[in-house]
């Protein structure tokens, strides 16, 4: 296979999709070192992979409504790329790849094209037996000729972002364990008693505690509502941070803790351990990828619960809706998962 001399990747959405997408662009970029790379994506996530090296970035910014498609069409206007990954299937990324212009439009198997996606390729990626998303996205690098090597993401931080970073660390410990608390939907968030009674474990274990997340109004009630229900003292910095900022952060602790949602793929591609809390979308499709072992899965059990199947039998992309299901996770199941990575990390 010639090796392309530019390539498009589409994949716009949500922080963590996209820091697994990064493993994709960075294997690209050292395969073809020579090659054009252009990613289309969201604006909060080229905020995150900003200082990408050989990385063209065009922000697609959703809120914009069809503006946005004219600016993307204006922003690619004579391009032509010898392969566009067409990586998401929603029927917006599905019109947004109209305005781009590619020999080779590489897009899902059959099995998992959804939102009329079939109808914007030519070709499309092998089916894979594995199930974790970034395992899905790697069969993007395989149709370019790239082989599955270990998977490595290495987003770019700052000085400046990492010294901001290094200054919010309490130097009184080595022990530091982030809270990231709030997911994007709040029926996967865990409860606020829970989150402050493992965090006071965290603390007795001579962890410094630090609540993280954006500056959404729903995020800082719910971090003053651990803090209420918290013992020790805790760092609140959420809406503090840049999302940058939060990365650089995540790589200086020793520990994540969080539910489904973006910061939980940050830690993985930080390289530091992450408990995740899983009880809506299936772990082993969506959950941190390096650190599969320390997940809290409520999952598998209220799948088999409600629709009587395993992951292996439902549905790629099955996900259980009920704004009880977090409740199934304990502080116990959390605190004895804690208790597990600290030994097994030497924290």
């Amino acid at each position: 296979m010639s090796a392309p001399r530019s390539i498009c990747l589409l994949r716009l959405s949500a922080i963590g999709d996209t820091c697994n997408a990064a493993a994709v662009v960075h294997a690209i970029r050292q395969h073809y070192p020579e090659a054009e790379i252009t990613w289309v994506i969201g604006k909060a996530e080229a905020a995150l992979m900003a200082g990408m090296d050989g990385v063209n970035f065009v922000v697609f910014d959703k809120k914009q409504g069809l503006a946005a498609y004219r600016n993307l069409r204006r922003q690619l206007q004579g391009k032509r790329f010898d392969a566009l990954l067409m990586m998401q299937v929603a029927l917006r990324a599905n019109l947004a790849s109209l305005c781009v212009s590619a020999k080779r439009r590489i897009g899902y198997d059959k099995a998992k094209s959804k939102e009329l996606h079939s109808l914007f390729i030519n070709e499309r990626i092998e089916p894979t037996d594995k199930i974790h998303v970034l395992d899905n996205f790697r069969q993007f690098q395989k149709t370019l000729g790239i082989p599955l090597e270990a998977p490595d993401w290495n987003i770019p931080v700052n000085a400046e972002d990492r010294d901001w970073a290094k200054a919010q660390l309490d130097p009184g410990t080595r022990k530091h364990l982030i809270i990231t608390p709030a997911a994007s939907n709040a029926e996967r968030n865990w409860l606020p008693e829970r989150y402050a009674a493992v965090a006071d474990h965290a603390a007795s274990q001579g962890f410094s505690v630090y609540l993280c997340g954006g500056p959404a109004d729903h995020e800082k009630q719910l971090a003053a509502n651990i803090q209420g229900h918290a013992k020790h003292s805790l760092h609140n910095l959420v809406g503090q941070s840049s999302l940058k900022q939060l990365f650089a952060l995540i790589g200086e602790a020793s520990l994540v803790l969080a539910p489904d949602t973006g910061p939980t793929h940050m830690a993985v591609a930080a390289g530091t351990p992450v408990i995740g809390l899983y009880a809506h979308s299936n772990p082993k499709r969506t959950g941190p990828y390096l650190w599969q072992n320390y997940v809290v899965d409520a999952y598998t059990p209220a799948l088999k619960q409600m629709r009587g199947e395993t992951p292996e039998q439902s549905r790629w992309g099955q996900r259980l809706k009920g704004e009880e299901l977090m409740e199934n996770i304990t502080t116990e199941h959390v605190i004895d998962m804690l208790d597990r990575c600290i030994q097994e990390q030497n924290l």
